[in-house]
């Protein structure tokens, strides 16, 4: 449910990239944009023909994409789309403070730039900001199996400061639909970002 507009907002840099499950993506916006928060929504070259081949997204502004999928972005959000190559944007320096940023899905080459500290483009310069500065990362692969090199990068990103929360979501709640199921992940990521939701009901509660 949206938020009122008496609590703070907050910012966060989402990135998608070009994984399989561009669906937890655009959930992951749809939760934080009905609670008050200002979004640098960057979107790889890949992660843009994922979006095409599985939601059919044709391109049109990303704003009227997401209204059209049911996507209320409240009165104290705002949605700033940035492009990949846009080194001269806030989330590529340190002197730009925010709350976090949720890499959603994570592909196994994002992940291997993160882990190595490369900057190809801006997803993985805002990643390592993010490392140097010690504000929350988080890093969602969707990919199976997985690599020895796949989880040796995990576990550099991890000792480096993020946390992977892979794409597995949880079947206890009972998800009635695929939206259900996807925000079983997302709640996880919400709660590792400290912010309250309603989507899945917290284990043992009634």
């Amino acid at each position: 449910m949206p938020c009122s507009g008496d609590i703070k907002q907050k910012n966060f840099v989402v990135a998608i990239c070009g994984a399989s499950g561009a669906l937890y993506g655009l959930r992951l916006l749809k939760a934080l944009l009905e609670r008050n928060t200002r979004i640098y929504l960057i979107i790889s070259r890949a992660g843009h023909q994922v979006l095409a081949h599985e939601t059919g997204y044709s391109g049109e502004p990303f704003h009227t994409f997401l209204a059209d999928r049911g996507v209320i972005i409240s009165d104290g959000s705002e949605l700033i789309p940035i492009d990949e190559n846009d080194f001269f944007t806030p989330p590529a320096s340190g002197s730009f403070r925010h709350d976090g940023m949720i890499i959603c899905p994570c592909t196994m080459g994002t992940l291997a730039a993160v882990a190595s500290g490369t900057a190809g483009n801006l997803i993985h310069r805002a990643a390592d900001v993010c490392l140097k500065e010690k504000r929350p990362l988080i890093l969602v692969p969707r990919e199976t199996p997985l690599s020895t090199l796949h989880m040796e990068n995990m576990l550099k990103a991890a000792r480096a400061g993020a946390t992977i929360l892979p794409a597995m979501p949880s079947f206890y709640g009972k998800p009635a639909s695929i939206e259900d199921l996807a925000d079983t992940v997302i709640a996880r990521i919400l709660d590792h970002l400290d912010v309250a939701h309603d989507l899945v009901k917290p284990w043992g509660l009634p």
